[in-house]
């Protein structure tokens, strides 16, 4: 089958590997339907993380079961499956409090970039729908697989509330999925934060009501500007830089909530300063697997679009463009099909 390997910083390849077969018996094997770049996949793209040896890439997927392992009861061949970039058993204690993605018996993907995919602990990841969907919910329902997901879970890590004001930092595809949660959830002010016409004008159409493009010190106090002097009751962190979590954590009323979802590269946070903020902080990865039902039913009955966070398909063989124009801001997010 075809794949993508990166081979070094920015040397990213379509190669010949072979299929992936049953290893356990709590393995699926999918045909990939659609598949994506993510903008965590641009930190070793960019040599921000080590490469090693060359190897597979991608996490997010949505395909359609070709061959279960003898425990996989919950899906079978020829069904429409849906599942998370964090493989959980969902039987845990874990997994049970709702943190599939810090399962006991978790695995993270890193082959979705692929024709086919080994899903490990099938039987407590992937979800069916009931149908094919039809093509044009392709989109929204990989969008659910991690980003939206991930937005999800940052709106709820920071308490999104109805009546709250939000602040999403970060307008990449987790941010404005971010801004889809926070209106979902009630907010009534969601300010993002972006300087990009494209993304700004795509986070208004998701329900932001106000946009700053400043940073740094000057979007902090943009934010408290707009909140009075008081700050956000809810920041949702969406980048994983040291400024963005500065900005994040500035920008939170004392009360408020932090949730942070940007993958951390050199982000350290002061004990003293957060002691005397009384801001709260929560984030991690996103346990996908518990918003999974309900974000799947939101997608298909048309209340929710995440999929517009594709602005660019390509085909699998035209990855490498994929990872090269999101780099270079040109593209949200690249939507591959195998």
């Amino acid at each position: 089958m075809r794949a993508t390997l990166i081979h070094a910083p920015g040397d990213i390849r379509v190669e010949d590997v072979p299929e992936p077969t049953i290893l356990k018996p709590t393995d699926a094997i999918i045909r990939t339907v659609a598949t994506c770049v993510c903008g965590s996949d641009l930190w070793p793209y960019r040599g921000i993380e080590p490469v090693g040896n060359p190897h597979p890439m991608g996490h997010e997927y949505v395909g359609v079961v070709e061959e279960v392992g003898s425990e996989v009861g919950n899906v079978k061949p020829g069904q429409f499956v849906v599942g998370s970039f964090a493989t959980s058993d969902n039987t845990c204690a874990h997994c049970q409090k709702g943190w599939q993605s810090s399962c006991l018996n978790r695995e993270f993907m890193g082959t979705c970039q692929a024709e086919y995919v080994r899903i490990p602990n099938a039987h407590g990841t992937l979800v069916a729908t009931d149908a094919h969907p039809a093509d044009d919910l392709v989109p929204s329902l990989l969008a659910v697989s991690d980003v939206m997901g991930t937005g999800w879970y940052a709106a709820l890590a920071a308490e999104v509330k109805p009546g709250s004001t939000a602040v999403v930092v970060g307008d990449g595809a987790v941010g404005l999925c971010g801004v889809i949660a926070a209106k979902e959830l009630g907010a009534e002010r969601i300010i993002a934060m972006s300087r990009h016409e494209s993304r700004q004008k795509l986070a208004l159409e998701f329900g932001a009501t106000d946009i700053v493009s400043e940073r740094g010190e000057d979007g902090i106090a943009r934010v408290k500007e707009l909140t009075g002097g008081i700050g956000a009751d809810s920041v949702l962190e969406c980048v994983g830089t040291a400024q963005s979590m500065s900005q994040a954590l500035h920008s939170a009323r004392p009360g408020g909530n932090v949730g942070f979802v940007g993958v951390p590269h050199e982000v350290a946070v002061d004990g003293q300063e957060l002691f005397f903020s009384q801001v709260g902080l929560r984030g991690g990865p996103a346990p996908v697997r518990r918003y999974l039902p309900e974000l799947i039913d939101l997608v298909l009955t048309g209340h929710i679009d995440p999929g517009k966070v594709f602005d660019l398909t390509l085909p699998l063989e035209e990855v490498a463009e994929g990872y090269k124009a999101m780099d270079e801001r040109r593209a949200i997010k690249a939507l591959l099909t195998p």
